[in-house]
């Protein structure tokens, strides 16, 4: 049975979707002791989904005019419908989270730079999933994605503290 972490399920789905989010962001974060066993599994079972679901590609030949007015055939890749509600389903667990602006970074530079709609799922299936995926081919393990460190006690509230991140 899941652990409550003294919330109310709304403010309890709140805090695992940021620190889901967070942590498929940057691949490392610190938190409590009981949060980060809590968001063990909550992390693992999104990043199962994403590790069966990333392959599935579709591949659609689309006809776009050219600037002569010509019909021009061109070959696009677009998600199955497997990896499409898997996408959705992930998105509805996580928070969508965008790039930073560097500090002197023009903003026309950032918004090429930045001009993919949802940067954490793109993240998750295109670097996180086949890095898990080749993980459980080669070793023959599938899960185990996340390593929790007990750091101790806090200071001020003694709450024992722990480092969780992607393995």
């Amino acid at each position: 049975m899941p652990g409550k972490l003294g919330r109310t399920t709304k403010q309890r789905t709140a805090i695992l979707r940021n620190q889901a989010s967070q942590l498929l962001w940057y691949g490392r974060i610190e938190t409590t002791a009981a949060r980060a066993k809590e968001l063990k599994s909550y992390v693992e079972k999104l990043i199962t989904k994403a590790v069966n679901t990333y392959d599935d590609v579709v591949e659609v030949e689309i006809v776009v005019k050219d600037k002569k007015g010509k019909d021009v055939k061109t070959t696009a890749y677009k998600d199955g419908a497997k990896k499409l509600a898997a996408r959705r389903a992930i998105m509805a667990k996580t928070y969508d989270l965008q790039e930073i602006k560097a500090f002197n970074e023009k903003k026309s530079e950032y918004k090429a730079r930045t001009e993919i709609q949802h940067p954490l799922m793109e993240k998750l299936f295109n670097e996180i999933a086949p890095k898990y995926a080749q993980r459980k081919e080669e070793l023959g393990q599938g899960g185990g994605y996340t390593r929790i460190y007990l750091l101790g006690q806090r200071r001020g509230d003694a709450a024992e503290t722990a480092i969780i991140e992607l393995v």
